[in-house]
């Protein structure tokens, strides 16, 4: 089977957001290929370095999370990142392959620094090492397990482009060795926000998560944005600018959207009577992850168990193309 990676960075729990725009495809995936989940903590302290307990407690979150949604340890290999040392020897080894000028043209990277100005400064002055190299430390994720299929969404596409330019000099110096890898683009588009930002975000407080309970739900959802045209119950409105509606789509059942859509154009609905039957959805989707969630909040000793397995299976790999990487750069003495 191809082998196909992806990572999470363990600084919060997963919402909707990760849930459509990527976890379900993960769904897809397992069982079909040679699937390795990193749990990225190297990568999350390029921007949490101060605030290691936030990422350490993370590990253990998002694994659960990701469990809970239905994934099998026994078709998936969850690993943490720092545990593979073979990825923190190649970043190296790339980081002569890569110039700064190279790093700093990076779409995604200016992008992420942008919206860090409280670490980083307004203009990047105070940008360091490891954030502007994280592409290359992807490009080590990848090529250590020689992976063939990528899981991205558009906005990560210029990472991963940046690590095919990587193999290509690698391959041009030291002989064919490393593959390039393909990308998987997701079918869902980016999720909204309750506020209608079209990123739902961790940071942007405009996000429903996996692991927030009915009294969250109801208080998110009444707070979401609504079309303001709307002013008296028996207004007509225009679902297509409503964040309820939006939400609707993700998760009620299709006769309910059909329903929701007809009563709000002919002013046949109120929004608030249109939010409770969204929150009585939405717990109905959420129940199932819950109900898995605290197996394992239970069962901890469970998780770490995965962890370290498909750790161990991750390291056995990486070894394994860590020699043929060194053969090639001839540094296997």
């Amino acid at each position: 089977m191809k082998t196909i990676l992806t990572g999470l960075r363990p600084t919060g729990n997963l919402h909707l957001g990760h849930y459509f725009g990527a976890c379900q495809n993960y769904l897809k995936y397992q069982g079909k290929y040679d699937f390795y989940l990193e749990v990225a903590d190297v990568q999350a302290l390029t921007d949490n370095f101060n605030n290691p307990e936030k990422v350490r407690k993370n590990v253990r979150e998002i694994t659960i999370d990701l469990l809970s949604i239905g994934l099998d340890p026994e078709k998936v290999n969850f690993f943490i990142q720092s545990k593979i040392p073979e990825i923190a020897e190649l970043t190296v080894y790339y980081s002569n392959l890569v110039t700064v000028a190279r790093l700093q043209r990076n779409p995604t990277v200016k992008t992420e620094m942008s919206q860090k100005k409280e670490l980083f400064g307004n203009n990047g002055e105070s940008i360091t090492y490891g954030f502007l190299g994280y592409p290359v430390s992807q490009a080590a994720d990848i090529t250590c397990f020689d992976g063939k299929l990528i899981p991205v969404g558009e906005d990560q596409l210029p990472l991963l482009e940046q690590c095919r330019e990587i193999v290509r000099k690698f391959n041009s110096i030291y002989g064919e060795t490393l593959n390039e890898p393909e990308p998987i683009l997701s079918e869902t588009k980016r999720i909204k926000g309750l506020d209608g930002n079209d990123k739902m975000g961790k940071s942007l407080g405009n996000a429903i998560f996996l692991v927030d309970d009915d009294e969250k739900i109801k208080e998110k959802v009444m707070g979401a944005i609504t079309d303001p045209s709307k002013i008296k119950k028996d207004d007509p409105a225009n679902p297509d600018i409503c964040m309820v509606y939006y939400y609707h789509k993700l998760v009620s059942p299709e006769e309910d959207v059909k329903k929701v859509c007809s009563e709000c154009k002919k002013g046949a609905r109120g929004c608030v009577a249109c939010k409770k039957e969204l929150i009585k959805n939405m717990n109905e989707f959420l129940n199932p992850i819950r109900d898995k969630r605290k197996f394992y909040e239970e069962n901890t000793k469970v998780v770490d168990e995965i962890l370290n397995k498909g750790t161990e299976k991750a390291r056995e790999k990486a070894k394994e193309q860590m020699k043929k990487i060194k053969h090639s750069m001839m540094i296997d003495y």
